[in-house]
Parts: structure tokens; sequence; C-alpha cells
């Protein structure tokens, strides 16, 4: 027994283990390596969503990680248009499970811009449609909480325009389809949409800074005035860059969501816009754009010829016969005058008698120079046809000298102001940023004499005539008042006026030219009761050049201005006055 039991102590020793030991060493080692196996799957996984996320939130399919449509920024690179991986709010309202209108109306307190109604619509259709095609992540959180399985949160690649309502008109926007619908989203589609080129931002001429004082100021003045609408263009006289462009009212890109409905001009509680804010005011519609005509006349009489002593005076004591019909004045002056007295005073009569000097043929030729019979050169597709004259007969010549009878868009007029005041070359306009040391295309359309005399002429016009309010002190303003009749059915109201000031500054060394418009504005206090331009559209043009010359490196200076010494003289003084 002794041997035995000393067998059973040797073994107790460890020196050789059981079976059941050796099995559990190897269940460990295996666990171990399990484990470890998925530990490096979660770290792979991780590394995965930290390196690749954001190419995908893009819908990039390359190595590259640019988004699926390239971005579009303002001169100084400040992001106008760029696309995100955002949050859309899908419904299937087969699957809904509680009460769709305690739903719609809880909905309508998340969104407050959509009506619980249109909700409701969606949420009682039979088939699923999207309650919101962009969504903050609070919002989603919000509508998460109602507890609703039938609504789904999808994270979808969208454009987004940071600015809002910022230069809309210019920008456009993405329809449904990802397909630019509109601006420079729609011109500019297929670039944006290249893979080789969309990680490069698209630059426009546009300054953000620039764009936000129009808007302002135009904004302002259609308050003010309690006009229809307004529309305003900054333009580079000697590059033709669009600085700024605006169209008021104006629409959301972010959700542009448009109506067949009358427009009020004022915000379309259901979140809704009037289909008529879609059309841009600059590009997109004519106007007889009246006595701002006047200079280009007078432009086109000095390179004729017809014009050579500007003493000489007209009749202008009574209304101008014209076979059954009589032009008049305003504001007649009841005595002769001479050219620079017809554009301070605005004289009808006397830039009829000018331009019938000028003759038809030189009328057209100069108006067709700078393709006022064309649609206006912008790289923009909403662009309208001008109602130009078909035949230049005696009387359609003597109107059109004083903007009556021809229809343009104020990009048109833009585009001449730049070329009169820039020393006589005309370059079309252009929404794309150019190099500083580009050589921009252009044509003679006047001599640098003629431009030199219309820059003095302009310049009296703000100092000493109609365009008093638009001198913005120190910035040296120039530019010609414009006030027409709308036409209408049986002939022109008396009661609906287009008020336009274009002008230029600095005259003394032209930069830009500035044109503001407004449609039907009324007499109010702030216009002391006038609906006319110099009452209306100039004090917008002195407001917004003097917040936007300090941004453009124009710095105003009250010892400069322009030499008018020669001129002063022909202007008429009442007896006694200095």
């Amino acid at each position: 027994m002794i041997p035995q039991i000393a067998r059973t102590t040797t073994r107790k020793s460890g020196v050789n283990p059981p079976p059941f030991a050796a099995h559990g060493f190897w269940r460990m080692l295996i666990l171990l390596v399990a484990f470890g196996m998925f530990v490096a799957l979660l770290i792979g996984r991780l590394a995965t969503l930290a390196l690749f996320e954001s190419s995908r939130a893009y819908g990039a399919t390359s190595t590259n990680y640019v988004p699926d449509r390239g971005d579009i920024v303002d001169r100084n690179g400040i992001p106008l248009a760029r696309s995100i991986y955002g949050y859309a709010i899908w419904v299937k309202p087969a699957d809904l499970l509680g009460d769709r209108k305690q739903l719609a109306t809880q909905l309508a307190a998340i969104f407050p811009d959509t009506p619980a109604a249109e909700f409701y619509a969606k949420l009682t259709d039979d088939k699923p449609s999207y309650l919101r095609n962009r969504a903050l992540p609070e919002q989603v959180r919000a509508v998460h909480d109602l507890g609703e399985i039938a609504i789904e949160f999808p994270r979808e690649a969208t454009r987004l325009y940071p600015q809002h309502d910022m230069a809309a008109h210019v920008l456009g926007f993405v329809n449904r389809d990802g397909k630019g619908a509109m601006g420079m989203e729609r011109v500019m589609n297929d670039y944006l949409r290249d893979a080789a080129k969309r990680g490069t931002p698209l630059n426009l001429a546009l300054d953000v800074r620039v764009q936000a004082a129009l808007e302002s100021e135009l904004a302002s003045g259609m308050t003010a005035t309690a006009a229809k609408g307004a529309a305003g263009v900054v333009l580079d006289v000697q590059t033709g860059e669009v600085v700024a462009m605006a169209t008021l009212p104006s629409f959301n890109p972010n959700r542009p969501s448009f109506a067949n409905i009358p427009d009020l001009g004022q915000a379309i509680t259901d979140g809704r816009y009037p289909i008529s804010r879609q059309t841009n005011n600059v590009t997109n519609r004519v106007y007889e754009l009246g006595s701002t005509f006047k200079p280009l006349t007078v432009a086109a009489a000095l390179d004729a010829g017809t014009v050579r002593d500007l003493s000489v005076q007209y009749d202008a004591t009574k209304p101008l016969q014209v076979g059954k019909f009589k032009i008049r004045d305003s504001h007649p002056l009841n005595r002769w005058i001479n050219t620079p007295e017809t554009l301070i005073h605005s004289s009808n009569i006397v830039t009829a008698q000018i331009a019938d000097q000028l003759g038809a043929v030189r009328m057209d030729a100069m108006l067709r120079a700078m393709h006022f019979n064309a649609r206006p050169d912008i790289e923009l597709a909403e662009k309208s046809m001008p109602l130009y004259p078909k035949t230049w007969g005696r009387l359609t010549n003597m109107t059109v000298g004083f903007g009556h009878g021809i229809a343009v868009t104020p990009m048109h007029l833009a585009s001449a102001y730049a070329a009169m005041v820039n020393g006589g070359i005309y370059r079309p306009a252009t929404m794309f940023k150019t190099k500083a040391d580009a050589k921009i295309p252009g044509k003679r359309v006047f001599t640098a004499a003629t431009s030199a005399r219309m820059r003095q002429l302009m310049r009296m016009i703000v100092v000493d005539g109609t365009g008093s309010q638009a001198d913005a002190l120190g910035y040296r303003v120039g530019g010609k008042t414009g006030s027409a009749e709308k036409p209408g059915v049986g002939g022109y109201s008396r009661n609906l006026v287009v008020s336009t000031f274009a002008a230029a500054f600095p005259m003394d060394n032209p930069r830009y030219v500035v044109l503001a418009m407004l449609d039907e504005p009324q007499g109010t206090e702030a216009s002391s009761f006038q609906r006319t331009a110099g009452y209306t559209a100039a004090p917008v043009v002195r407001k917004t050049i003097t917040r936007i010359g300090p941004l453009m490196g124009i710095i105003p200076d009250m010892k400069r201005d322009v030499d008018v010494s020669e001129l002063m003289p022909l202007l008429w003084k009442a007896k006694g006055e200095q």
C-alpha cells in the first residue's frame, strides 16, 4: 500500500497534470484570439470612418474626396454655394400609427415656416414623400422625439447657400435632380459637376460686402417709397466685372418653392414665393428707362460733330410739335437753353432736337454698337430681348433720344454708361472674376475726348442738376436721373413710374458704375412726396456709394473734383444768384 500512496502523492505535485487542465488552457487561448480579432475589426472600422466618412458625405466615388458639385465663391473666396451632407425627413404615410392631424400640428411647431395643412396633406397622401428636404440636427432630434416609426431621417448630399437670399438671382438654385435650375448654377452646371474641376471653387466677380450693401440700400429705398420692387448693379468700368447685382423682393435658394400666385411685394406666409420673384430684373426684364438715355444721345452727337459748341442754344420756350404729337418737358424752363443745361434740367424738348440733328442712322448705329438691340452681354441664361424699334421714323428717333419708345434691361444701361465714362471702350459685362493683369478685349464706341466731356457733364448733373441727392461727399459722383411712365393698355400711366439713377464714381478717374432702379415708387414723406428719380433712386445711389467706397479702396477726398470751370459760365443764373 505504501508504494501506491507514494505514486498518488507524486501526481498531486503537478509533475503530470490531469487532462481537464489542458483543455482549459486551450479554451482560454481561443477566447483571447477571438477577442483580439474583434478589437482589430473595431479599430479598423473606426479608422475607416475617420478617413472616409467626409468623402462619403460629399458623395465622392473616387479617392479625390471632393463634393459631387463644386463650390461657388465670391471674388475673395467667401462661400456662396456649397455641397454638404445633411439630413432629410421622409415619411411613409401607410405606416403611420399616430393621429395625423396632431402630428401635422407638432411638425408645424418644429418648422414654423410650413403650415400644418401642408404637412397634413403629405401625411394623408398615398405615396411616401419628403416632409423636409433639409433639416438641422436639432430639428431632426425634435421630430425623432415624436416617436413616429413611419418617419425616417436619410442623410443626403444637398446644396447649401450660406448667405441665404443674398445674390439669389445670380446664384440660382439646384433642383431635386441635382441640376442647376437658374442663375450660375444653371449656366455652369456641367463645370460644377465635372469630376476633374469640382475640387476647385468657381470664383465669381461678386463681392459679398458690396452685394450686402447694395441689397440693404435698395431694400431701404423700396420701403421708404413704398415701391413695388427694386433692382441694382455695381459694375467695374474697366473690366466689366459685376461686383454686385440685386433684385428685390428676393427668395431663399435653400428652399426655392414657387407658386403661381400674385406678387404682393412682401413675405409669403405659407413658405412659397410668387413665381415673379424668380425673375432677375437686372437682366431678364426690360423697361423704358427714360432720361438716363439723354447722356448717350449727347455723347453720340458730340462724336458725330452735330454738337460742337456747347454754348449753342435751343428753343425750349414751348412744347415741340412733331406731326400730330407734342413733346413736353415735365418742368418747363420756357427759355432757350444750351447742351449742359439740357442735361442738368433734363429737357425732353431739346434732347429731341439734338437727336433730330444726329439722325436716325447714327442714333441706331450708336445703340447697336453697345448691343442695345440684343440680349445683354452677361453669362447668365436669364436674359431678355430688348423692345427695339423696327423702323426709325423721325418721331421714333426723337423719343428714343430721351428714353421712350425703346425698352432695355438695366444691365444694358450699366454697360453703356461704363463705356461712356471709361474712355469710350465698350466691354461685355461678366460674372467671373478676372485676373489682375488680364487684358480685357473691348471695342471703341466713343472717342476719348467725348468720354472726358461726358464725365464733366455728368458731374454737373449731380452738382447743379436733378441728381443732387446722389452727391456722396468726397466721391465725385456723376450720373443721370430717369423717371419714365410705365406703358399699359391704352397708353402710358402717369401714376406708375419707373425711377432710375445711373451713376459712376469717382468721375475724375471712374472705376465703378452704380445703378439703382425703383419700380412704382410712391410719393412719401421720405421722398418729399415726389416719385421722380431725383427724390427716390438718387438717394439710394448716394448711400450705396458711401458704404461701398471704402470697401473698394476708394477713400473720400473733399479736396479733389472734376474740373468743370470752363463749362460753369454756360449755366444760366437767375438775377441775384451766385
